[in-house]
């Protein structure tokens, strides 16, 4: 018996179940997160210049991208389409906002405290806001915003004592909040694009367009472009497995899913982690007032959570 094809194209289309990473995308950016918060300390232990410590960790993880690339034709962008051709240069456009996002951050974090660093880098959930309202007509709930002003006010408070230290580092702090507006850039263009474009290529292209330009900037402002001993690369190969690979990359996984004001809420977690470490290994003090501090941003962030998810 003959098959109608009008009756097939008006049947109803089964719901196909989220993937996995569509199911778990709150704990991957939750452990990128976790993993990206050692940035610093890599960047402390690295034996190169600033800007060359980013290089190297956007140039080495690139033999592993194109390779899978290589081996997995399909995930490429297609260019033959309009729609390629728009999402490979706003890939291309987060590679550049990456990159600014790097010199800035890692020089800020040689010229200040690990932890002034980390936490005046946490205005980037603002820029993040007004950015998706702005140019993307996304207005946050009234609950978001609540829940932002908490997140930011512990952040207030766990950086109160750090810069009261500030007068003596003052281009490190400003270096820091600029970064955080860069990288507000990548999480508002990543977040577009991801929605078509899968991780790999995303990665892989982004970070040739960073690398690249920060091989230029490393070569005309710093001596050494790669590390010379032992440690040094073992300061390397820390800063890409669990930085780049284990952490920057679960972040751009879970863009796809995690609306982008959520992600950058979620990067106000991250000076708790360095600052404690930074108070092991650089002797760097944490008060009671940064942990009370750590506690309303830990509120504030739940709270903006549950008003994403709804």
């Amino acid at each position: 018996m003959a098959t109608d094809p009008d009756a097939l194209a008006l049947a109803p289309v089964e719901a196909q179940p989220p993937g996995f990473i569509a199911r778990h995308a709150f704990p991957i950016l939750l452990l990128g997160l976790l993993s990206t918060a050692f940035s610093p300390i890599f960047v402390r232990l690295s034996e190169v210049g600033p800007i060359a410590t980013g290089m190297n960790r956007l140039t080495l993880p690139l033999p592993l991208f194109f390779a899978v690339l290589w081996l997995r034709p399909a995930e490429r962008i297609p260019l033959g389409t309009a729609t390629g051709k728009r999402d490979f240069w706003l890939v291309v456009l987060s590679g550049v906002f990456f990159a600014g996002d790097m010199v800035l951050w890692n020089s800020a974090i040689m010229m200040t405290t690990v932890t002034n660093a980390a936490v005046l880098a946490n205005i980037t959930p603002v820029y993040v806001v007004l950015g998706s309202w702005l140019l993307f007509k996304e207005k946050p709930r009234g609950v978001f915003i609540v829940g932002m002003a908490v997140a930011l006010l512990g952040s207030a408070l766990m950086m109160r004592e750090s810069l009261s230290v500030a007068g003596r580092s003052v281009a490190g702090d400003v270096l820091a909040m600029c970064a955080a507006a860069f990288y507000a850039g990548y999480v508002l263009t990543l977040s577009r694009v991801r929605k078509r474009v899968s991780i790999v290529p995303t990665m892989a292209i982004g970070c040739v367009v960073s690398a690249i330009i920060l091989f230029a900037l490393a070569a005309l402002t710093e001596d050494l472009l790669w590390p010379h001993t032992t440690r040094g690369w073992l300061a390397a190969a820390g800063m890409v497995l669990f930085v780049q690979i284990g952490g920057q990359m679960f972040i751009a996984m879970s863009l796809a899913h995690v609306s982008a004001g959520l992600v950058a809420m979620m990067f106000l977690l991250q000076p708790a982690i360095p600052g404690a470490v930074a108070w092991l290994m650089f002797g760097e003090a944490v008060t009671w007032t940064q942990v009370a501090g750590a506690l309303a941003l830990l509120l504030g962030l739940e709270v903006s959570r549950r008003a994403s998810s709804r």
